[in-house]
């Protein structure tokens, strides 16, 4: 799929910030293309930008409208349906990373068709893929991978677009999940692709490329988590990595969603992403590290980034704290 922009934020009657937490990462990464925002009567979550009416956002050249608001069931509100439908009656399209799908929303779905509208359902691929063949492909790829899920790899590979790009690098982030979709305006949500074919949907992602163009995949769980280890391993082999990032939270208590699951070792897992990767890509390597320090002070993250560096002789970076400067560095060097 591939989402026009710009963007209109849809928060709806979101009772929170979490609960918009997909526009929320939109609108960071690709503040160029959201020109405003949509609230509903009720709505206690703020974007910071500016409010909007669908008047409004067709006159500012509006393309898609977003829903960026979450809600318990991932279901599509009644009171959004009727904005939604006045929406593609103006022009425009609409996309959403809810379980819900827009195209089961009867009315929704018939004016889209009416009017030529396109509905993006990001969570659910339109497309069937091929079986991946683990074939080398021209260009360079980096996958960021991980010691548990929600731990910054999406987040890191982004900062790396933005960095390589900046210093004159031909690099593109590669979308794999919903709001990653969303922020890069196309890409494959993987949890949603029939097992058998996660590898090739990423090799698709990924295509051949200029020998000196970088592929960032988003990464996606972790091999050491018992729920979500089968996609992690499919993603590794069809992302064919040159460069694996490792993504760690030190203070993490356990895995993500099982508390009886304590996080892996580090060096075990890079070991274990390692000997994966090498099946479709002998030549894969470890560059660096981004840590989640978030929930470390000042002193407690400076610490953490220098035990790390010190133990694996590596560049380890806080995409927020630090940049990521030193990881497209040692890119650079591959």
């Amino acid at each position: 799929m591939s989402i026009a922009h710009p963007y209109l934020m849809f928060l709806g009657d979101a009772p929170d910030q979490l609960a918009a937490k997909t526009a929320q990462g939109v609108a960071h990464w690709r503040p160029d293309w959201c020109v405003g925002q949509l609230r509903l009567p009720g709505c206690k979550a703020d974007l910071r930008l500016p409010d909007m009416t669908l008047d409004q956002a067709r006159a500012a050249g509006v393309k898609t409208v977003i829903v960026g608001v979450a809600n318990r069931g991932g279901l599509i509100g009644q009171s959004w349906i009727v904005v939604l439908k006045q929406a593609l009656e103006m022009g425009m399209d609409l996309a959403s990373g809810l379980h819900k799908r827009l195209v089961d929303v009867p009315v929704l779905a018939q004016t889209a068709r009416k009017l030529g509208r396109n509905l993006f359902d990001v969570r659910h691929p339109t497309r069937d893929f091929a079986i991946g063949n683990g074939k080398k492909r021209g260009g360079k790829r980096m996958l960021t991978v991980g010691t548990d899920c929600s731990i910054g790899k999406m987040y890191t590979a982004l900062a790396l677009e933005k960095e390589m790009q900046q210093r004159g690098m031909k690099a593109d982030f590669r979308a794999t999940g919903q709001t990653g979709i969303l922020i890069a305006g196309d890409g494959v949500s993987i949890d949603a692709v029939v097992s058998d074919f996660v590898s090739g949907a990423v090799e698709w992602i990924s295509p051949d490329n200029d020998a000196d163009h970088w592929d960032l995949v988003e990464g996606q769980g972790s091999l050491f988590h018992a729920s979500y280890a089968g996609v992690t391993l499919s993603l590794i082999h069809g992302a064919q990595p040159d460069a694996l990032v490792m993504c760690h939270e030190p203070a993490r208590p356990h895995m993500r969603g099982l508390p009886h699951y304590k996080l892996p070792d580090l060096q075990a897992c890079i070991d274990a992403n390692l000997a994966a990767a090498r099946l479709t890509n002998p030549a894969a390597r470890l560059v660096g590290f981004s840590l989640n320090t978030s929930a470390l002070d000042a002193a407690g993250a400076e610490r953490a980034l220098k035990e790390c560096s010190q133990k694996f002789g590596l560049p380890v970076v806080d995409p927020v704290r630090t940049g990521v400067a030193p990881l497209a560095e040692a890119l650079a060097r591959v």
